[in-house]
């Protein structure tokens, strides 16, 4: 390898010629020449921040070919394609993957032993098999290249168990130069990195974790999520935006609704053919479709900088996930919104699907759980608390790019508590978890507590009078401003820090801001009349409402639910065919009660001279798996609801939820045949005379009044005959 002076040139020249760039980002040339010098090297970059060029361009300095350990399939071809498309030459790059059939494959061996091969990706599935490893024991690696090294860690955020056998493989191979390359990581994954590939030497390169240009902002999720993404993206037209969900199921239905609203979308998830993938990625590069909306799968590695906004419609597993997904956005310094929508359901359900792991696996999961739980809770500058989460200091009090830095909270003095906190805490021994530690403070007696017989200690009980908020919101805080730590490595163990006992000794003031209060329901209502553009359209809606309820004798939600009168007030709806794209409106109903309504909204346009906005119109879309036609035509011959779920493959709770679609879209249904094999006619009347009577249909407020007498099956069953006689 030549040195010093004439090194640099060709590392410049080799930059211009083939990247197109005058000079090196960050640390790229400390990086390269680390590992042109055959040393063992460490990557801690945030997305954007030019990873990918660290070893893409020393390939092309040093003799034989690179071997590129990568996670996915669509991540490879985006690369080869890209590095094949500087060169003037065919072959530069390649991968070698379950893709390829033996053709290929062959092809592929040929250009490596030929030498014209810089670049080969594998997936680590592939270094391991056996005749690869034959095959690249005969071929000069020049070095081993593990992107996303994150994964090899059973605390990094894409734990793939096949990372844990690359260093194996690397040794039957042949051992050279291992440059390992994240975008996020904490002390815990690098430690556990360095260890599972044996590079425990490596030099480390971290670059800062701060992407100023990102704006970060976590909402409440309600009933009306789908429909806010709609009406965000339309408030956004024609910029790209990715939206992650954690299941199939959700991408799918969240999709479809999209595009039911005129947005270039598609869908992306692993169930998908590969070919189709392949397309979709495509189309979003090319910019032939807008927006994404995916599982975690996507986004790995591809190079789009003008994504504008990463939506989280679920909150991620980690911060190390969320931090890498956001940073799909704004990636060329410009514009880059990342909204997050949170519920504590959400949180319930993840820690619910971690109950089948092993008993470590799942410790390891809540602690990387209740961290993500603290950001999205937190009225604290989102950007101290990321920047913190990866060890990384932020002394800025106000970033001025988040919504908790755009709309602070009063601070007020939490001394005394964060005393109380400190003493709770080495009373304990520094043994125990926040959780635990909280519980010992509320004076909770669980079993743990009364075991270990902390309930005897005089500090148990010391916060009982402290809201949960508060002390959260001290604990969070405290870890965040140094007076704590956890202990990764113990499950997240608190210790008590210099700063804390120095505080213990002289206790000086700790301002605190208190923690964001979520609703307990996943979806739940907002509150009415909080999301239209007219207050006061809504407020006449609803007494014209009111007054056609009492011509035909009906309780007001018969003639339109709230959320119906919502959406007249946003999207001013004055034709039969517009009414029926509302939430809740069917051909029927607004054929029966739509004439008056839409005079109504007609005029107030006219006389407030509204602009409607046509453009973000919110139409509902069918569920593509049941056919509406099918459940109708069976009710239409008597079949047994049971026996109609179980023909449909769905819970009978889920059948009911069908056929409310059904219902509130305004088509009329008979039951009564089934109704009356399960309740008699005194009970049927009693449930259809509440209704009747109700000013609301929403079955919680009807299970406190029938809940006694009548099982959840049985109310929804009567509300539906009762809407569908009524109301339709």
């Amino acid at each position: 390898m030549k040195e010093g002076v004439e090194l640099k040139k060709q590392m410049a020249e080799t930059l211009k010629h083939y990247f197109g760039f005058d000079k090196f980002k960050g640390e790229q040339e400390e990086i390269i020449q680390n590992l042109l010098d055959g040393n063992d090297t460490f990557v801690l970059m945030p997305t954007g921040g030019g990873k990918s060029l660290c070893y893409q361009l020393p390939s092309l300095l040093m003799d034989g070919t690179a071997v590129v350990v990568s996670p996915l399939i669509a991540l490879m071809k985006n690369q080869v394609d890209v590095i094949n498309g500087l060169s003037e030459k065919d072959g530069m790059a390649h991968y070698m993957n379950s893709s390829l059939n033996r053709q290929a494959i062959l092809q592929v061996m040929d250009d490596v032993k030929s030498g014209k091969t810089r670049l080969l990706y594998v997936a680590p599935e592939s270094l391991a098999k056996e005749e690869n490893v034959r095959f690249l024991s005969e071929v000069k690696v020049s070095f081993y290249a593990i992107d996303e090294a994150h994964c090899i860690s059973e605390w990094g955020h894409d734990f793939r168990p096949d990372y844990r056998n690359i260093r194996k493989a690397v040794e039957r191979i042949g051992r050279a130069p291992i440059i390992a390359l994240t975008a996020t990581a904490t002390d815990k994954v690098r430690s556990d990195i360095k260890k599972n590939l044996g590079i425990p030497d490596a030099k480390e390169f971290k670059s800062s974790f701060n992407r100023p240009n990102l704006y970060y902002e976590v909402r409440q999720k309600t009933k009306e999520v789908d429909n806010n993404i709609v009406k965000f993206i339309k408030q956004h037209p024609g910029k790209s935006g990715i939206i992650y969900c954690l299941s199939r199921k959700k991408v799918e239905q969240l999709a479809a609704h999209l595009a039911a609203n005129d947005i270039k979308v598609a869908a992306y998830h692993a169930g998908l053919e590969s070919e189709v993938r392949s397309q979709t990625q495509d189309d979003f590069l090319m910019e032939r479709i807008d927006i994404i909306v995916a599982t975690i799968a996507f986004g790995m590695g591809i190079d789009k900088p003008d994504v504008r906004f990463v939506i989280h419609y679920d909150i991620p597993k980690s911060l190390e996930g969320y931090y890498q997904e956001t940073g799909r956005a704004g990636r060329d310094g410009g514009e880059g919104i990342c909204l997050t929508y949170y519920s504590h359901n959400d949180l319930k359900k993840l820690e619910k699907f971690m109950e089948v792991k092993p008993v470590n696996e799942q410790d390891i999961g809540r602690q990387l759980l209740q961290d993500t739980a603290a950001y999205a809770e937190s009225s604290v500058c989102r950007r101290k608390l990321l920047l913190n989460y990866f060890g990384e200091e932020y002394d800025v009090e106000n970033c001025g790019n988040c919504d908790n830095c755009k709309h602070p909270k009063e601070k007020h003095e939490a001394k005394d508590i964060l005393v109380a906190v400190l003493q709770a805490v080495s009373v304990l021994k520094e043994k125990f978890k926040q959780t635990y530690v909280i519980d010992f403070m509320r004076g909770v007696t669980n079993h743990d507590i009364v075991s270990h017989h902390h309930d005897q200690l005089e500090e148990f009980g010391s916060g009982i009078d402290i809201p949960p908020t508060i002390l959260n919101a001290v604990f969070r805080q405290a870890l965040i401003y140094g007076y704590l730590k956890k202990e990764v490595e113990n499950y997240g163990l608190l210790r008590i820090t210099a700063a804390g006992k120095r505080f213990l000794n002289e206790p000086t003031s700790f301002m605190v801001v208190d923690d964001v209060e979520f609703n307990d329901d996943s979806y739940v209502e907002t509150s009415e009349g909080d999301n239209v553009l007219s207050p006061e359209l809504y407020a006449m809606l609803k007494e014209l409402r009111r007054e056609v309820a009492q011509k035909k004798e009906v309780p007001p939600y018969v003639v339109f639910q709230d959320v119906s009168l919502e959406q007249m007030a946003t999207v001013y709806p004055i034709t039969e065919e517009e009414l029926r794209n509302i939430p809740g409106v069917g051909h029927g109903k607004a054929a029966r009660f739509g004439e008056e309504f839409l005079k109504l909204i007609k005029k107030y346009c006219d006389e407030n001279e509204i602009e409607r906005p046509g453009d973000i119109r919110i139409k509902s879309v069918a569920n593509k798996s049941l056919k509406k036609l099918k459940i109708i035509e069976k009710i239409d011959l008597r079949t047994p609801l049971d026996e109609l779920a179980k023909t449909l493959g769905l819970q009978f709770s889920q059948l009911l939820d069908e056929l409310e679609a059904i219902v509130y879209s305004g088509t009329k249904i008979n039951i009564g045949y089934y109704i009356e094999e399960i309740l008699d006619d005194d009970q049927i009347e009693d449930i259809y005379d509440y209704f009747y009577e109700s000013d609301t249909d929403r079955l919680s407020v009807a299970m406190k009044e029938l809940g006694e007498f009548y099982t959840e099956e049985e109310v929804r069953l009567m509300r539906l005959k009762f809407l569908s006689e009524v109301a339709n």
